[in-house]
């Protein structure tokens, strides 16, 4: 009688063993075949904001002309070139109002400006190139949002006159007294700037010619209103 209760106990220990391995089995079992679920990739969204830039050109003279009245806008420009350049007089020579996409390119060309002669505009005139490899907002450490241009460049060919042809007789060719021999040679100013959005910075100045006048380069860049 007692060898029969040691038996059974003996068999109910093992088919207690064998349903605990047979559990374990089937929980390691789901834990492998049970596929993951994959985490989720954060969204990308393209940065649509635009940017308005202004270009301005800016003659400084020590002529006696009438001044015109400088946008309201270029007060603390005008007030700084005023105290620091010796001309008598400003005035404002052009305008460039461009739109560029965040973190975008600008790249901007015509024919004539402020660089061109007034006697030989027509024939021989100067080509301009306004150019910024990148415009971009960033916020600096202490979170003021800035503006930053990398490879601002405003240059232009502009003609000079290096000799004189010699003149021909025949009739039909060239008139008595020859004509001039041009080249074109370039001029500019290239920099990486940065300035507080909205307002207007000078970046740099350029002769004109023999005259003794200079043009004064001013940018500025704001986010376009929605």
């Amino acid at each position: 009688m007692k060898t029969r209760r040691v038996l059974r106990a003996m068999l109910l220990a093992l088919c207690a063993a064998v349903c605990l391995m047979g559990g374990s089995f089937n929980v390691q079992a789901q834990e492998v075949t049970t596929p993951q679920t994959p985490a989720k990739q954060p969204e990308t969204k393209d940065d649509e904001t635009n940017l308005d830039t202004q270009l301005f050109l800016i003659i400084g003279t020590n002529e006696n002309v009438v001044e015109p009245k400088l946008p309201a806008s270029l007060d603390s420009v005008v007030k700084q070139l005023r105290a620091t350049l010796p001309f008598k007089n400003y005035r404002l020579a052009a305008t460039m109002l461009n739109r560029v996409k965040n973190e975008g390119r600008l790249d901007v060309s015509w024919i004539g400006g402020p660089l061109s002669s007034t006697t030989s505009a027509t024939l021989t005139p100067s080509f301009s190139n306004f150019v910024i490899r990148q415009v971009r907002l960033v916020r600096t450490s202490d979170g003021q949002q800035v503006v930053q241009m990398q490879g601002f460049n405003f240059g232009a060919r502009v003609p000079i006159q290096t000799g004189q042809a010699v003149a021909s007789n025949s009739p039909g060719v060239f008139p008595t007294g020859g004509f001039p021999t041009i080249n074109y040679e370039r001029t500019g100013v290239a920099t990486d700037i940065s300035m507080r959005e909205g307002d207007p910075v000078m970046v740099g100045t350029l002769n004109v010619g023999t005259s003794g006048d200079v043009i004064i380069l001013v940018v500025s860049a704001k986010r376009t209103q929605k």
